[in-house]
């Protein structure tokens, strides 16, 4: 680290610790030519997170087509601007660890989990538009297996067989 006084290349550590709670480390240094001391932060730079979309183009990730996304679905239902924002940045999060490179394909799948937990008209909304409903069987097929991930869950926590 540069010295900002005489501009000297050497330094050493005097104390480290956590700072803008937890994602960045402040660290004091003093020049080892004229020992001076200074701080220096130390923040993780985000790589850039794209988007393969279906024919083959890339862009940028952008968190607010999620937003606007499930805002549509969720429109005249008990779900909070907050809910949504959250959800968008639980995708975003998870898409992250994944890579820089995604297809469009792995976020609205992830979309959709995120979706079902919150809530399921909102999911059916959001997957009728993601998987280009046509027929009404469309709309009775992903009902269907909706609600036998939900039978699953009551089963798994009651601990009862379906009778």
């Amino acid at each position: 680290m540069r010295c900002p006084w005489c501009g000297h290349l050497d330094d050493k550590v005097i104390d480290s610790s956590t700072a803008e709670g937890g994602v960045a480390v402040r660290r004091r240094r003093e020049c080892l030519r004229c020992s001076r001391r200074f701080t220096t932060f130390e923040r993780v730079v985000e790589v850039g997170l794209s988007v393969v979309k279906r024919d083959g183009t890339r862009e940028p990730f952008e968190g607010a087509k999620i937003v606007s996304g499930v805002a549509k679905a969720i429109k005249n239902r008990p779900v909070t601007t907050q809910q949504v924002e959250q959800l968008a940045a639980r995708v975003e999060d998870k898409l992250r660890r994944r890579g820089p490179l995604v297809t469009s394909s792995e976020v609205g799948i992830e979309v959709l989990a995120q979706l079902r937990r919150l809530d399921d008209v909102a999911y059916i909304r959001f997957a009728s538009v993601y998987k280009d409903f046509q027929e009404l069987t469309d709309f009775e097929r992903e009902l269907g297996i909706l609600l036998q991930k939900r039978e699953g869950k009551v089963l798994r926590r009651t601990g009862k067989a379906a009778g």
